[in-house]
């Protein structure tokens, strides 16, 4: 194991950790004598979902506070639980009028703090639950039958869950229901090569350097058995499913799963291993589950959910989301919809799973009665004349245009450059109009953002600067939408505004420099100031323009350059040229 660290005196390191995750996280607040952080946007009509433990275990769980997951987190020494003035210090920190629901991981002293606090806010008339989240499969029912299995890294599903129901408004008793039946259908397990090092503390040689250990818990705690040597990651990783799945194994049954459940899978770093081998690890896992139980997980979530300070191990949890669904006579997908819900909690890995919300059929009826041109994706984004009724011409045209456009752009750039930009262009244009033949642009109306999607998706595929900036902004501009359904010209500016200022962040290339930049930033100003797509396009055009006979201050221009005779030989800069042809192509196709 490595003994060494930076702090070798942890005397404070709790507090310091505390004040960095607030310092860094405006939406939370540190109550630093009580070791408690709480979100400050936490409404009392919103069932409070507080979970708290020793530490050691970071991002559990400070990294969970935030809209959609906790109310607030308390803090304990290393390994050590808070005591019950803290607990009480967190629930006070977030009153709530619809009750409160304490989430924590199954151990002694977490059980009996968290408990006393519990029964003294009972006693004061106030609604007040716990939930003893217990996932560890690794020791068997005969040993755990009066305590319950050890809570693992599987527990913050719980949290996502809880947190997202309570955000939607979800009652306090569908909550303590929803906890207890996905606390009841997780099921993880543990492997460590050495134990973690507390700072401060002498080193501990028990694990041989050729052996790792099955079943080792969080603090340390003894494992299901010692495996020497290390078996290869498929080997151990079936054994390890083995005790989680194997339906046979009377000691460790725990949870069912049945052909065709819908599950989750959550792979947690321990601390100590690389991301580059605890995402070999998954993949391994997903081969097993694949190969060994004809099991496909819906949702995989991969990380340091729930250390053991430098831990050089990981576990592995299943979910069983097809349980749960029967079990709180919920929908399947409003529990996987919990899941994929946003939150503010800066730890939760922000995935691609939740779908693009698209509007219901009531709406877009009466959005096209009142608005009366039967758009969906888009209203009056060029302010007149009306929007069309899907987007897939006007891409069709852009695309077009631009291809048409290569000629002059791959002359351009042979002036000026390595004269690929032309190439690049036409190769990006024909990726996406070979996309536009298949589904979903099949669809009419075609829902903007899986056309967004597909236009992100094909600028990351080809490479060059003007590629990487055109796909920076693309993908800002797609998260300054939001998701939002009703995409207004204002909410285009707006998004178009916000992705430019993410862009100028990564070049130094301003109005004047001879770049693609001298069109993207006033193309993004005029729609930030509301201007129209008509408006937009003549700033496109002539911005490319004015970049003739500019001298250019970056790439292979700025030497290159001076080889083509004097400033008026100088065509338009390739890449602003190029925008500015794919955005008139996209005007023209919109206005057909």
């Amino acid at each position: 194991m490595s003994d060494k660290h930076f702090f070798n005196d942890p005397t404070g390191l709790v507090e310091r950790a505390l004040r960095s995750y607030v310092t860094r996280t405006p939406h939370l607040q540190l109550d630093e004598p009580h070791r408690v952080v709480s979100s400050k946007t936490h409404t009392p009509d919103k069932v409070a979902i507080i979970s708290g433990g020793g530490s050691g275990h970071e991002p559990a769980w400070t990294g969970y506070v935030g809209d959609g997951m906790l109310s607030a987190s308390v803090a304990g020494g290393i390994f050590a639980s808070p005591s019950t003035k803290q607990v009480m210090a967190a629930i006070n920190s977030v009153p709530s009028d619809a009750g409160t629901i304490l989430c924590i991981t199954n151990y002694t002293g977490d059980r009996l703090h968290f408990g006393l606090a519990r029964e003294k806010v009972n006693a004061s008339g106030r609604k007040i639950a716990q939930i003893a989240m217990s996932d560890d499969v690794s020791l068997p029912q005969s040993k755990v039958q009066n305590l319950g299995r050890r809570g693992l890294a599987g527990h913050v599903i719980i949290l996502k869950l809880l947190g997202a129901a309570s955000q939607l408004g979800w009652g306090f008793e569908e909550c303590l229901q929803l906890g207890e039946e996905t606390n009841a259908n997780i099921a993880s397990i543990g492997t460590s090569l050495d134990l973690c090092h507390v700072m401060g503390r002498a080193p501990d040689d028990r694990v041989a350097q050729d052996a790792c250990v099955l079943g080792m818990g969080v603090h340390n705690e003894p494992g299901l058995r010692t495996i020497s040597p290390v078996p290869p990651p498929s080997e151990l990783i079936n054994t390890m499913l083995g005790y989680v799945l194997d339906p046979y194994d009377p000691e460790r049954n725990f949870v069912t799963f049945n052909p065709g459940d819908d599950v989750c899978l959550l792979v947690n770093n321990l601390g100590g291993l690389s991301t580059l081998e605890i995402e070999g690890l998954t993949q391994v896992i997903l081969e097993e589950l694949a190969n060994g139980y004809g099991m496909k997980p819906s949702r995989i979530y991969v990380g340091p959910f729930e250390t053991s300070l430098n831990g050089p191990g990981f576990s592995l949890s299943l979910c069983n989301l097809s349980a749960i669904s029967k079990a709180t006579r919920r929908p399947l997908d409003t529990i996987k919809d919990l899941l994929d819900a946003p939150t503010a909690a800066v730890a939760w890995p922000r995935s691609s799973y939740s779908t693009r919300a698209q509007p219901k059929a009531a709406d877009v009826q009466r959005e096209q009665e009142s608005s009366g041109n039967g758009i969906v994706f888009i209203q009056d984004i060029t302010n007149s004349p009306p929007a069309p009724s899907s987007l897939l011409p006007a891409l069709k045209a852009a695309c077009n245009a631009a291809i048409a456009a290569e000629p002059d752009i791959t002359r351009f750039d042979m002036m000026m450059g390595d004269g690929d930009c032309g190439e690049a262009v036409k190769e990006a244009c024909q990726a996406l109009l070979t996309r536009f033949e298949s589904a979903p642009f099949t669809q009419d109306p075609l829902p903007l953002y899986p056309a967004l999607d597909a236009i992100n998706e094909t600028l990351e595929d080809i490479g060059g600067s003007l590629f990487a900036i055109l796909s920076i902004l693309s993908t800002a501009f797609v998260a300054g939408l939001n998701n939002t359904e009703d995409v207004t010209a204002a909410a285009v500016g707006k998004a178009a505004g916000s992705a430019i200022k993410s862009l100028l962040r990564y070049t130094g290339a301003r109005v004047g420099d001879r770049t693609c930049m001298d069109v993207l930033i006033p193309l993004c100003e005029a729609l930030e100031s509301g201007a129209g797509l008509g408006t937009t396009v003549h700033v496109a055009e002539e911005a490319a323009a004015s970049t003739a006979n500019m001298k250019p201050k970056f790439g292979r221009a700025t030497y290159v350059g001076e080889q083509q005779g004097g400033p008026g030989d100088m065509p338009s800069d390739p890449g602003a040229y190029a925008v500015a042809k794919w955005l008139a192509g996209f005007s023209e196709g919109w206005n057909a």
